[in-house]
């Protein structure tokens, strides 16, 4: 609890993603305008009470083309947990859980039929996996989910599973096999994860974060027409995942309906079809997650997948000598470590669906050899969330930032209070006053890498509000006369 104690020091990690911009809500700052000297406004969300608990639920795409995507997610989960090792107190107390996007031939308005055998080459069966967390592989772990968590009596790790953490989520990552439903419904297959499924009781708990990463080729296409599947109906066109985007993406600019979108050519401006029938909007998918938690800011959801841009569509042959038909251009490429080609398309619907939690998502594309520097960016998005004590950017001298106590952020009863910088950047017991104020010191101990910098604030022995959070903007200097991300 870090209300108890007089000097409370605070800070987070410098994101990868040069977010600027407060919480909504919050009223803009008046930090000086950048100059080409400066890099980039960093944003700082700091819980005083901080709250270790964090469960993660990997939304991994388990269709015919994700064979090298997986083994490339086992061999960087590492680097994540690498960057987590870095918290202040070791690695928080984690649940983590698999699930995939085969939710067979089930669709929010009723069953389609079945397509194929089920695992098998991107056969569509029943509810497919259901949203059930899947344990694969021969990974030894005693039940569906990892679990390691520090018993503070004792002060041990307490865990579910044998052997290193990182080779357990390997095993699990790409147990999980590449025969799942071509049809990928990511974002129902979320819901029916964390929707009261009995199977993974257990797996969330109430007050931790929930942290949800989706790794991806391809566009959510949750269905709500069951008709969708039905090979038979020729009204959607030909029977290929394009019927997704085709019904489940609008584009301003070349695509305003299903039959401009069928069109070839380059779209933009494109986002979810959300007064169509076919696919469920994401609005809904928004909803549930934005009303999961106590807080919509406990809430952090991340993409690895096809960026959403460009959007175009194309004529190609489905293969076996078929005829061209049109088809959603891919959005990125890259030759893996076999020489083979691998692709990814846009993510029109599931970049909208991360966008609509603001300072708690990130994207990164799949389109990669090495996914080591998305797992990063994901794990230290998870760090900054949980609290950190230490300053990574390099600060412009004098001090540029606009600090804040916000309590209840995301509600509809947030409130801020902005403070003033401490007249004595000691934080000695007269400065300021005795008003509550900030300052940036040196702390070696708690910050031994990096700046060796924390931001604290000093409350002369009055405890943080209840809920509160200290929300910072501060100005970094560009590296090498460059900047260093977005302002």
């Amino acid at each position: 609890m870090l209300k108890a104690v007089t000097t409370t020091s605070l800070a987070t990690t410098c994101l990868a993603l040069a977010v600027a911009g407060l919480l909504t809500g919050c009223p803009d700052r008046s930090i000086s305008e950048v100059n080409p000297e400066q890099g980039r406004v960093e944003y700082k969300d700091i819980p005083v009470t901080v709250n270790r608990d964090i469960d993660i639920l990997f939304l991994i795409d388990d269709s015919p083309s994700m064979a090298d995507k997986q083994r490339n997610l086992a061999d960087n989960f590492p680097q994540f947990i690498n960057v987590l090792n870095t918290i202040q107190g070791g690695l928080p107390n984690v649940h983590i859980g698999i699930a995939t996007s085969d939710m067979g031939s089930l669709a929010t308005g009723g069953q389609g039929p079945n397509i194929g055998t089920a695992g098998v080459n991107g056969g569509c069966v029943g509810n497919g996996k259901g949203g059930k967390l899947q344990v694969k592989g021969g990974a030894s772990v005693n039940g569906v989910f990892i679990s390691d968590t520090l018993d503070t009596t004792t002060n041990t790790r307490v865990t579910n599973y044998q052997g290193a953490l990182a080779t357990t989520f390997a095993t699990m990552a790409t147990g999980v096999g590449v025969g799942g439903c071509g049809f990928e419904q990511h974002l129902e297959a979320i819901k029916a994860a964390l929707d009261n499924n009995a199977t993974n009781a257990g797996f969330i708990r109430d007050k931790a974060f929930l942290a949800i990463i989706i790794i991806a080729d391809e566009d959510d296409c949750s269905m709500a027409d069951p008709q969708l599947i039905q090979s038979s109906v020729n009204t959607f066109g030909p029977f290929e995942s394009f019927r997704c985007t085709r019904y489940g993406v609008t584009c301003d600019v070349g695509g305003t309906t299903p039959d401009e979108m069928n069109q070839i050519g380059p779209k933009s401006m494109c986002h979810s079809n959300e007064s169509g029938t076919e696919l469920t909007k994401v609005q809904r998918y928004i909803d549930f997650l934005q009303g999961f938690k106590a807080s919509p800011t406990d809430v952090i959801v991340a993409l690895i997948g096809g960026p959403a841009t460009p959007v175009a569509t194309e004529s190609r042959s489905p293969g076996m000598g078929a005829a061209a038909v049109p088809a959603l251009a891919h959005s990125c490429s890259y030759v893996d470590a076999t020489g083979a080609t691998e692709v990814a398309d846009s993510s029109v619907r599931q970049t909208q669906f991360i966008n609509a939690f603001p300072n708690r998502s990130t994207f990164q594309a799949i389109c990669n050899n090495d996914l080591s520097d998305g797992l990063v960016l994901i794990a230290q998005l998870l760090k900054s969330v949980i609290g950190s004590p230490c300053i990574d950017g390099e600060l412009a001298v004098p001090y540029d930032c606009s600090v804040s106590d916000v309590t209840d952020p995301g509600k509809p009863t947030q409130h801020e209070t902005v403070l003033p910088e401490c007249i004595d950047q000691a934080v000695n017991d007269n400065s300021n006053n005795g008003q509550a104020c900030w300052a940036i010191v040196a702390d070696t101990t708690s910050c031994p890498t990096g700046t060796n910098l924390s931001l604290r604030v000093k409350r002369s022995g009055m405890p943080a509000p209840d809920n509160d959070h200290v929300i910072a903007n501060c100005v970094t200097i560009a590296t090498n006369g460059t900047g260093s991300g977005s302002n």
